[in-house]
């Protein structure tokens, strides 16, 4: 059988092969250079802050009916949820503090948030389920077995009774993630506050201003701690309630260090110190045991991506001239 034949545009067989080898080495080295790029979130951040503020300015020079109508309709429609919570009591439960402390937990602090959740937490299942049900039984959009159009619809449901909880879970993670990044530098900043003489409160919202480019959410939270410990009648309560949002080894050690702190009189700067360089020390370890997990992550695209193109340019030339032979007999 001729192969030559079969190829397009009459190309020719050591052609094929070579382009194919060009390919391989080209989406090779692109994947290579893609996860060896080196990423600046900062720049992009700070494009995203710009623009934010162009908007806003525009916006304060000349509001525009299409904005006022959209805030008119939010406004409207978080009306229509708090009202439905409100006749079904949802927010006088127990069930509501948990909520409302998970999506603190979450950065998600608003007065509607709680009510937004439950209101998703309600109507969900409701709109998952009717879907799948006009989807697979009505409109017929697979061809499902009578057993499948009845479990996909239950199906459905569930996905969108625990679908608010998942969202909430991982962008918990999300942010615990950030704030374990940035709390050792933020830590080194509180201990030149303490160095330099000033207070706890003034300290964080001097470190919070400092880190709000590198790190927003630890700034969020130090932020919110300074000003709690301003107006809170007791500054171990304010102290307790950064605990309580953040649920992190590290963040613990940090509030009974400053409880410690402003319980005995002890040095602040000195715990603080001794604190981040272990916070530190923990992201180094973090990171080379990411390091040495590279190997085994890498086999993979090794065998997939490169392998073939070895191959490719190794037995290639053997394999064209075996068929040549082959193909003359």
């Amino acid at each position: 059988m001729n192969l030559e034949a079969m190829l397009p545009f009459g190309l020719t067989l050591d052609a094929a092969v070579s382009a194919t080898a060009a390919m391989a080495a080209f989406a090779t080295v692109f994947a290579v250079w893609n996860a060896l790029i080196a990423r600046d979130p900062l720049g992009a951040r700070a494009r995203g802050l710009r623009k934010r503020r162009e908007e806003l300015k525009a916006g304060l020079v000349q509001a525009t009916p299409n904005r006022n109508r959209h805030r008119r309709q939010t406004a409207n429609a978080i009306g229509v949820m708090r009202s439905i919570t409100q006749r079904l009591n949802l927010l006088r439960t127990k069930t509501a503090a948990n909520i409302t402390d998970r999506l603190a937990q979450a950065g998600w602090r608003s007065k509607d948030a709680a009510v937004m959740f439950l209101f998703c937490k309600l109507a969900l299942p409701f709109v998952f389920g009717s879907a799948a049900f006009v989807l697979f039984n009505l409109m017929g959009v697979l061809n499902l077995s009578p057993m499948l159009r009845m479990l996909v619809p239950l199906g459905a449901v569930l996905l969108g009774a625990y679908a608010p909880d998942i969202y909430v879970k991982n962008a918990i993670q999300k942010r615990e993630k950030a704030l374990t990044k940035g709390l050792p530098d933020a830590l080194d900043l509180l201990v030149i506050c303490a160095e330099a003489g000033l207070a706890l409160d003034a300290g964080l919202t001097r470190v919070a201003r400092e880190m709000n480019r590198s790190s927003p959410e630890i700034a969020d939270e130090f932020g919110l701690t300074a000003v709690e410990l301003g107006f809170l009648p007791e500054r171990r309560k304010a102290v307790e309630n950064l605990a309580r949002r953040v649920q992190l080894a590290s963040v613990r050690g940090v509030v009974n260090t400053l409880l410690q702190t402003e319980k005995y009189g002890t040095p602040l700067a000195q715990s603080l110190r001794v604190l981040a360089a272990e916070f530190r020390n923990e992201r180094m370890l973090k990171a080379e045991e990411k390091a040495a997990k590279l190997p085994a992550i890498l086999t993979v695209p090794l065998i997939v991506f490169i392998m073939p193109a070895l191959f490719i340019v190794l037995i290639g030339p053997g394999a064209l001239r075996t068929i040549d032979a082959l193909s003359r007999m």
